[in-house]
């Protein structure tokens, strides 16, 4: 019999195994965020699935960071960030860009935005942004960030999450 519907334990606690079971039927995408660190010009980034759009008038975006994350700090240090959207092959590239510590750039290509961030080689497009507003929430930081400049970059399907994995989109015939 499949687990029943996550409710309040009076306390207003929601089992978080539960939580993270149900949202996991919410597809996303995955996005990189990165930038060149202020404090050595090398590049930095992370990972991140709960991106989206905000507002077209300011072109805003946000995005939400673990306030664990030592990746974030590095990242928030420099004026711009450049978010990359991740295609469909590019798994790999979201583990290295999500995992703790060494170099996340090792054996990834990329080329300068117009801010000065890395576009990783095959991402579907790229936003340059400035980071307007940080909003705590739980255990995460809300991002809210001005987009300056974007563009499309290579062709494909989008990186998906879904149900703690990875996978394509299949467009409709």
């Amino acid at each position: 019999m499949p687990p029943g519907p996550a409710q309040h334990n009076g306390n207003g606690h929601i089992d978080g195994r539960r939580f993270r079971q149900v949202l996991g039927r919410f597809a996303t995408g995955v996005v990189a965020i990165t930038a060149l660190d202020p404090a050595n010009d090398q590049p930095c980034g992370l990972a991140a699935n709960s991106f989206t759009s905000v507002s077209l008038d300011p072109p805003l975006v946000a995005f939400c960071v673990a306030h664990t994350s030592t990746s974030w700090p590095r990242v928030r240090g420099a004026k711009v960030v450049t978010v990359n959207v991740l295609a469909e092959h590019q798994q790999a590239v979201c583990a290295q860009m999500a995992a703790k510590g060494g170099d996340k750039f090792a054996g990834l290509a990329w080329t300068g935005s117009p801010g000065g961030n890395p576009v990783l080689e095959g991402a579907l497009a790229w936003l340059d942004c400035v980071i307007e507003a940080e909003h705590p929430a739980g255990d995460h930081m809300i991002v809210v960030a001005r987009v300056l400049q974007l563009d499309t970059h290579a062709d494909g399907g989008p990186l998906v999450f879904f149900q703690g994995g990875y996978g394509g989109f299949v467009e409709p015939s």
